[in-house]
């Protein structure tokens, strides 16, 4: 398993009328803590596009348990359980505020896909190893 933590804080206009975060804001963080959690591990996103390969999402489910509010500081814990095998990778997150406190857990799943073919393939050798390697439960 591969795990990163990230962290951001609520600015006022990701927050509703209600003064908490808009539910569509987690999309975009769930993004951003994949983003780091790739290039802590040294995968760059513009890399593997510059490469010919895009990684949109496929499904995104996310769980609101607690309501994330203006100036909280979260911390993104982002979390890759299974190295691929095929076309897809999956991503695990949980969001706590500075407090700790459990706020949000979701999952995205993406495809590796060739840009040129428009055409799902199978998650590139380079990126394998580098999971590999940062796995913290090596087979």
């Amino acid at each position: 398993m591969i795990s990163r933590s990230a962290y951001i804080r609520v600015r006022y206009g990701e927050t509703d009328q209600m003064g908490y975060v808009h539910h569509g804001n987690y999309a975009l963080y769930f993004e951003l803590a994949r983003i780091e959690l790739m290039r802590s591990i040294g995968l760059n996103y513009k890399e593997l596009e510059d490469g010919g390969i895009m990684m949109p999402v496929l499904k995104l489910e996310c769980n609101f348990i607690a309501p994330a509010k203006y100036d909280d500081e979260l911390c993104i814990e982002t979390k890759i359980k299974e190295i691929p095998t095929g076309a897809r990778i999956n991503f695990s997150y949980k969001i706590t505020n500075q407090e700790g406190k459990l706020l949000t857990i979701g999952e995205t799943e993406l495809v590796f896909v060739d840009m040129v073919k428009n055409k799902p393939i199978r998650a590139p050798k380079f990126l394998i190893e580098k999971l590999k390697e940062n796995d913290s439960n090596p087979e």
